[in-house]
């Protein structure tokens, strides 16, 4: 009998994973290790997250895998290509999941430049410099995957977060433009959205918000990272070939009501 799961297995691979030392990000890379792909973790560089990410690597080598932490701050210039350059050398990358971003929560009419740069800088320009990177190179091997993680945000912006709102939707554009250009090169390109899932960075809005958006959520609950886990191993491996092009809203049916 053959493998039923041999199509999601990642053995031969290399992901790298950004914003990977906890929550979504280290959900992700944690269950790419375990379908055997080798792991560059990355982390913004400061000594809290090198720490973070140093546990999400030995948890990794315990289970029996394969991983490297990498530090870059995405807001500083050329970090994108800093750190592309980083993991190739240590491994020619298969599998890039772009997950790191940030959001400044404020009304539109006190965005400054300062904090409209920053969220431009992190979650958008490091990402284009990481797919012109990356991506050509994939094609060139002929098998690739690319999965960022978007939000509910691209299509249900929250007042206060003009700026990280429309990155998010700028970004799933950029998946549109890549799944056609690579499509026939072996190369997928995939937006996964997360609803409202319990983080670090959103946790004390949830505790004010949380009881009232759980109602408006047929699921019944706020999400947790490991919901993610299933659509991101499915849209990273050999069993999500034939998807490109799609955004897939892992949401417990909030954008259905």
């Amino acid at each position: 009998m053959n493998d039923p799961f041999a199509a999601f297995r990642l053995q031969g691979r290399t992901a790298l994973v950004t914003g990977a030392r906890r929550e979504i990000g280290r959900a992700i890379a944690e269950i790419l290790a375990g379908a055997g792909a080798r792991v560059a973790i990355h982390h913004a560089g400061n000594p809290e997250e090198a720490a973070d990410a140093a546990a999400v690597v030995a948890e990794i080598h315990a289970g029996g895998g394969e991983a490297m932490a990498f530090g870059q701050d995405f807001a500083l210039d050329d970090a994108g290509v800093a750190l592309a350059a980083a993991v190739s050398a240590w491994a020619p990358v298969d599998i890039l999941v772009l997950n790191a971003s940030i959001e400044l929560p404020e009304d539109y009419r006190s965005i400054t430049r300062a904090h409209f740069d920053r969220q431009i800088a992190v979650n958008l320009r490091t990402t284009l410099e990481l797919l012109q990177a990356l991506v050509p190179p994939m094609a060139e091997r002929g098998w690739g995957r690319v999965v960022t993680i978007g939000s509910v945000q691209q299509e249900r912006p929250h007042p206060a977060m003009m700026v990280y709102a429309g990155t998010k939707a700028a970004q799933l554009n950029w998946v549109l433009n890549l799944a056609r250009q690579f499509g026939g090169q072996g190369v997928t390109v995939n937006n996964l959205a997360p609803g409202a899932i319990l983080t670090a960075r959103n946790r004390a809005q949830m505790v004010a918000e949380g009881a009232a958006l759980a109602a408006r959520i047929p699921a019944g609950r706020l999400g947790t990272p490991d919901d993610l886990v299933g659509a991101a191993l499915l849209l990273c491996s050999d069993a999500g070939r034939y998807i490109n092009g799609q955004n897939l809203f892992v949401d417990g049916g909030r954008t259905a009501v």
